[in-house]
């Protein structure tokens, strides 16, 4: 059932908790895993399920989602016919409606007038899966659903699966229904509609906060849960930048870290993400920590349990050491240096 899905991705979704790793960025751009950022999982899933057509809906800081995604190339969605659309959010708050506004998508109905995908597939930006979603497509048609909501252990993972025809009825029809999104719709018994659920198995992550965040960092430095989500017959595509290999002097010691390309390490990791072009200097430890893009941290540092946005820059003999349940946060482009840490 080749290109039957339309694919639908809110990414106006927004997180008090997640303040410090969003001030330059929506939470659809969150690097995650060393080189991949939130949206490139569900992105990559609707593509591995023949979804030829996505639609992206974002609100806060999207200029670097729409550097990270392009044309849509990278996903094969670079097309003359469907591929990649954006829809920024007209004057809507973040999270006010549920995943999938109806009035966010309101603004929008021509796009879903002019689809020719007989059935639409909402979710949101935020949660980390590997999930085809054609067999939930063939279970939907089977026994004859009106509404499917991906489920893991009981609990939503706001993704759903309707025909588009009944998805522009309930856009059309807010008004009268009181329906600001498809939860809302599934969540009332009285509707008149067959709702099923289909629970997914394997590795889920949500993130909506800091601590949920790191957490799905450090899971993936083990090996069982990076399979269940990089698996080699649905990758997980991301923009492709060419760079150097990762450097490692021989006073450099890495065990069981996530390492980028583009990287210069003279010192000790461990359990750690490092993403492109980090440098770590000489008699430096680095444990239980993600370094993002370009950031530098000097010489005789130790850090643990820590979080470092974009082109941080740590100067020598700093210690920064948060705990597991309490990671400390450095912004994007803030200097640690060893007097304010004293």
């Amino acid at each position: 059932m080749k290109n039957t899905m339309l694919g639908v991705i809110d990414a106006t979704s927004y997180y008090d908790s997640l303040e410090d790793l969003l001030l330059h960025r929506s939470l659809a751009a969150l690097p995650i895993a060393g080189r991949y950022r939130l949206i490139d999982f569900v992105l990559s899933n609707m593509v591995n399920s023949d979804i030829g057509s996505v639609a992206i809906f974002p609100k806060f800081q999207y200029r670097s989602l729409m550097d990270h995604l392009g044309s849509g190339k990278n996903w094969d969605l670079n097309r003359k016919r469907d591929g990649l659309f954006f829809f920024p959010a007209p004057g809507l708050e973040a999270n006010e409606e549920g995943v999938g506004s109806f009035n966010h998508f309101a603004h929008h109905m021509d796009y879903f007038r002019r689809s020719t995908q007989e059935y639409a597939l909402i979710s949101n930006c935020f949660t980390l899966c590997n999930i085809d979603y054609q067999p939930v497509l063939e279970r939907h048609i089977r026994i004859g659903c009106d509404i499917t909501e991906m489920r893991y252990n009981g609990s939503s993972l706001d993704m759903y699966l309707v025909k588009t025809s009944t998805l522009i009825d309930l856009i059309g029809n807010r008004r009268e229904t009181g329906y600001t999104c498809m939860q809302d719709v599934v969540d009332d018994m009285d509707g008149g509609f067959k709702v099923c659920g289909y629970e997914h198995e394997g590795f889920v992550q949500t993130i909506d906060s800091i601590e949920e965040y790191y957490d799905a960092s450090m899971k993936l430095m083990n090996l069982s849960y990076w399979k269940e989500l990089f698996k080699k017959d649905m990758p997980i595509y991301t923009k492709v930048k060419d760079e150097p290999p990762t450097r490692y002097t021989s006073a450099a010691s890495v065990k069981n870290s996530i390492i980028a390309n583009g990287c210069f390490i003279e010192g000790k990791v461990k359990n750690s993400t490092m993403f492109r072009a980090v440098k770590v200097g000489r008699n430096t430890t680095i444990s239980n920590s993600i370094i993002m893009q370009k950031s530098q941290i000097g010489d005789n540092c130790v850090l643990e349990n820590v979080i470092l946005d974009k082109d941080v820059k740590i100067e020598d003999g700093v210690k920064l050491i948060g705990e597991a349940n309490n990671p400390i946060v450095i912004r994007k482009g803030m200097i640690q240096g060893a007097l304010m840490n004293s």
